[in-house]
Order: structure tokens, then sequence, then C-alpha cells
């Protein structure tokens, strides 16, 4: 086991360095000046400050040389430090119990109701199997930015039932209408693979074996179909959790929360790059380190995996 973590672990670096250093260049590659930005349209920052800034930050030195710092100091467990003064790992213990809450929260609604949809689908064969397609097919084709709009309007202007921005209502109640628009990124995929997989397991041999034997249908289907069909779909969701959290840039922006993902959404406009490119490091790093660990699980699993 020890030779295939270390190959994983190994494999995780140049993922990590190379998508750190795309976050680096699209940073870099946005139109301004991020020193006027800090200033504000409308003031004027003297050639000396701004100078002084730029050698503070390392703006004047090229690209290659910005980013071979900012690896230096990622060795060392500094995220950077935001234009505004305040270090990124300060912005990110602030803001992340936020994003673990609505991450947690889509994650719940996904598999919660994705695996339930699948089972639905794969055993009620006919109208309840096509209504759970279709209704994946149409989750898949609206834009999610679409959904948080109307749920916004219909549940919380209209109905008034849930709150539509910031989090002073609390967990559950602020985080039910964004978990639910985050959660429709990934619930047709989970629903799909669910009823995939049971409908393979309905078919198999020791399935029969047990229905020959007198076993009731639903302890058939508990016992010897949904449990081990289970497999592939809890691997899906390992990872799908590392996409959640990278999907709450625009969820935590249009809902006003004040996680890792509004932290992002506002300073892109400011060009504060140190904050964009220090918790984008962070969210790879959450993501590589679940992956790592749904690798590990199939290696666990299915010794073959580890020994190929």
């Amino acid at each position: 086991m020890g030779p295939y973590v270390l190959r994983r672990v190994l494999m995780a670096i140049p993922v990590l360095l190379g998508t750190t250093f795309v976050i680096y260049l699209a940073v870099y590659a946005l139109p301004g000046d991020p020193i006027q930005a800090l200033a504000g349209p409308n003031q004027v920052i003297s050639p000396s400050v701004a100078q002084a800034l730029r050698e503070r930050f390392h703006l004047d030195q090229p690209l290659v040389v910005q980013y071979g710092l900012y690896l230096r100091g990622l060795l060392g467990g500094d995220l950077g430090t935001s234009f505004t003064g305040r270090p990124v790992t300060e912005i990110i213990a602030a803001s992340w119990p936020v994003t673990a809450q609505l991450g947690g929260t889509a994650w719940i609604m996904m598999a919660v109701a994705g695996v339930a949809l699948g089972v639905v689908a794969a055993v009620r064969r006919g109208a309840a199997d096509a209504a759970v397609l279709f209704g994946t097919t149409l989750a898949l084709g609206v834009p999610f930015f679409v959904v948080a709009y109307v749920t916004q309007i219909v549940f919380g202007v209209q109905l008034g039932w849930l709150p539509v921005s910031g989090i002073e209502a609390g967990w559950p109640l602020a985080y039910i209408l964004p978990g639910l628009v985050l959660a429709l990124s990934g619930l047709p995929q989970v629903a799909r693979l669910t009823r995939t997989s049971v409908l393979d397991g309905l078919a198999a041999d020791h399935v029969e074996t047990a229905v020959a034997k007198g076993l009731t249908g639903t302890a058939v289907l508990f016992r010897h179909v949904v449990r081990n069909s289970l497999i592939p779909v809890v691997s899906l969701l390992g990872v799908s959790l590392g996409y959640l959290l990278g999907g709450t840039v625009l969820v935590e922006g249009i809902f006003n929360l004040p996680g890792l993902g509004y932290q992002i959404y506002t300073a892109i406009p400011q060009h504060d790059g140190p904050v964009v490119v220090g918790i984008g490091t962070m969210l790879v790093l959450v993501f590589l380190s679940v992956n790592l660990l749904v690798d590990l699980l199939y290696g666990v699993l299915d010794p073959r995996i580890r020994l190929g």
C-alpha cells in the first residue's frame, strides 16, 4: 500500500503546480492596474507610492519570478497578503466556515436526492423512470445561475419561505436555496449513475438466487442490490465534493454569502490577485486531497488497483 500512496501523492504535485500556475497566469492577465484599483477609480496615486506598492507585492518582477516567490511562500504555509494588507490565511479562516456549511448542505442534498431518484428510476420502470431521466436532462441543460435567480424570486420574494441573501437566518435556513442550486450541478450525474448501477445489480446472478430463496423484494433490493451498487456512486460523491467547493464562487456571489467563493467574487473586479490565487490554491489542495482519499479507498476496496 505504501508505494501506491507514494505514487498518488507524486502524481498530485504536478497537478498542483499546473493549476496554481494557470490561476496565477489568469490573474496576471486581468486588464487594468491592481494598484490603481486599490485606490479606487476617482483617486490618483503618486508615482512614488505606486512604485513602492509594486515593489512590496513584487509586481515589478516578471511573472515567473512572482510565481516562484509565491511557491516559496506556499511551502512555508504563507498564501500571500491581500493588497489591503490583510493576510490571505486570515481571510480564509474567517470565510471557510460559510463555504464548508454551504458545500456540506449541497453535498447532502445531492447524495440523498440523487441516490433516491436513481433507485426509484431503476425499480419503477415506466413513468417514474421517464420522469427522472427528463428531470435530470433538464437540470443539466438549464444554467445554474438561472435556477438561482428563479428560486430567489419564487421561494424568497413571492412565497417568502426562505431568505434569499446573507447568513443572518443561520443554518439551515440561509443555506437551503444556495445549497439546492449548488446541488443541482451534480445531482443528475449521481441519479443516473445510481440508476445504471442498480439496474446492473438487479440483473446479477446472486440477486436471482436470493429471489429463488424466497426473500422479499424489499430485502433483495436493499441487501443485495443497493448496497453493492453504491460503490461507484460513493466514489462519484467523493469527487463531487471538491467540485461543489469550487462551484461556490457564483453561488455565494448571487446569494451574498460571505464565504471563500464570495471573497473571490469580490476580489476579481478589485484586481486583488493575492486573494484570488491564495483561495484558489487552497481549493485546489482540498480537491486534490479528496481525490487522493477516493483513490486510496479504491486501493483498499480493490487490491488490483494498487498493484497495477
